[in-house]
């Protein structure tokens, strides 16, 4: 049986060909490497946007107290460019509010933030005693000087931020917060020794 021979000039169309298929395989596997880059880039992007704080909140600190009532306070900075509304606030330590202070009787007293705490933009927001503060209802447990609490932030777009706050005693509003002397909301309500317009 003769022997067939293939020439060089015959291999020569099978391995261009060959070496065709090779460079479209590695284009397409160029082009899938491509198309799964943005995915895996955007990750830190998003994480860095959801780490963002909403604001700033300077100085937080906590009413140290046995029992009953307390507060936590600081000064809320927004450097956005458009109003930021707190609309409520927890921690694990009591039942919160948002308070403010209004006259009532010829009298300062706290009652719930309607509407929530309005932070305009480029401007702060003081939470101080007796003037606005983020009300702890009723203590599950002591709150000791230097003990830290952790509190949430919901805000009206459904965001939220968490901070912590460093609890110390405080006497300056010289006042107690005892059962009977309720809001009308039924909250107990601090009963100022000196002043009339200090609250928690």
């Amino acid at each position: 049986m003769p022997r067939t021979t293939v020439s060089g000039a015959s291999r020569r169309p099978a391995i261009l060909l060959a070496a065709a298929a090779a460079a479209l395989l590695a284009v397409g596997v160029a082009g899938c490497g491509s198309s799964d880059q943005p995915s895996t880039e955007s990750s830190p992007t998003a994480s860095a946007s959801a780490a963002t704080e909403v604001l700033g909140v300077r100085d937080p600190w906590v009413k140290a107290a046995d029992h009953g009532m307390s507060a936590a306070f600081a000064t809320l900075v927004n450097d956005g460019d458009t109003d930021v509304t707190v609309t409520a606030v927890a921690t694990d330590v009591s039942p919160m509010e948002l308070h403010g202070m209004s006259m009532k009787d010829g009298k300062m007293v706290m009652q719930p933030k309607e509407g929530g705490m309005v932070v305009k933009a480029k401007s702060t927001y003081v939470l101080e005693p007796g003037g606005d503060h983020l009300m702890m209802l009723d203590l599950k447990q002591p709150v000791q000087a230097g003990d830290e609490l952790t509190f949430t932030l919901t805000f009206a777009d459904g965001r939220t931020q968490t901070f912590t706050a460093v609890a110390k005693p405080f006497t300056g509003a010289q006042e107690d917060y005892e059962p009977g002397h309720g809001d009308s909301h039924g909250h107990d309500q601090p009963t100022p020794h000196e002043s009339t317009s200090s609250a928690a």
